[in-house]
């Protein structure tokens, strides 16, 4: 068993606090690049972001479903704006964000066969985050194999 483990970097937009709208990014090309570069030509790639407030998804990449359909139903499901008892915790307003990475997790395990990820047709890999700010995120990618 031999393991290959990468980093790449992305810098994301904050959640609009009145709409819920996050900032989903397509991260399937830099993975797919890392994993042609990776030692590791068959087995498994755990896509992971280190924090509470993002997560790692596959969906179809298309802009109704990124930019309207997701973040509304996330809005639906656990809204922006609430007073959530984090808040009074430590004092910032990311609540929300908290508990919609509790269910889009940070992490993803996708197989790799010949160097390519294996993925649906229209399957992509995507980041979410769920951050009242800007941040500038570190996903790691290891390979086993």
């Amino acid at each position: 068993m031999v393991s290959d483990l990468h980093k790449f970097k992305i810098k994301t937009n904050a959640v609009d606090k009145k709409t819920g709208k996050i900032d989903i990014v397509n991260i399937t090309k830099k993975v797919q690049n890392l994993a042609k570069k990776s030692e590791i030509k068959d087995g498994i790639v755990n896509i992971f972001m280190p924090g509470s407030t993002g997560g790692i998804s596959t969906v179809e990449y298309e802009p109704g479903l990124v930019e309207t359909d997701i973040p509304e139903l996330l809005q639906k499901l656990i809204p922006e704006g609430p007073d959530y008892a984090h808040h009074k915790t430590w004092g910032d307003h990311n609540g929300g964000g908290h508990l919609r990475s509790f269910f889009i997790y940070p992490s993803i395990t996708v197989p790799v066969k010949e160097g390519e990820l294996i993925l649906g047709t229209w399957q992509q890999l995507i980041f979410c985050e769920f951050d009242e700010k800007p941040r500038n995120r570190s996903i790691y990618c290891q390979f086993v194999g």
